[in-house]
Formats: structure tokens, sequence, C-alpha cells
């Protein structure tokens, strides 16, 4: 079995194009199963930092 960070929260953010409940982008969700071991790891080690940055509010410069 494929070790994978879905979390059946399929929801993408169409600008950055990547999975709200995951963090993966739309290309690593579609490769996932072709993906090495190693590449697997690699991404699930960025993703806290991704949904991080997807559920964090940017602040806009008033004006």
């Amino acid at each position: 079995m494929i070790e994978t960070p879905c979390v059946k929260i399929c929801t993408l953010d169409a600008a950055q194009r990547q999975c709200l409940g995951c963090g993966r982008t739309v290309v690593e969700i579609a490769q996932w199963a072709a993906m090495s071991a190693g590449e697997r790891r690699r991404i699930m080690e960025a993703l806290p930092e991704r949904i991080a940055a997807l559920t964090t509010p940017t602040k806009r410069a008033a004006g």
C-alpha cells in the first residue's frame, strides 16, 4: 500500500492549484502513485508548511 497524505477533504484552491485538505498540488495528486517513495516522502515533509500558507490569510496593503 502506498502511503498518502490524503485526509478525504478534496477541495482545490483554484488560485494555488493545491488541495486544501492535504496540501498537494494537482500535478502531485495525479502523479502520486507513479512517484518513488523518496519523492513522496519529500513532498509529505513540505505539506505542513504548505497547508499553513494556504490557511493563513494574506495581509493586503490598505490603499
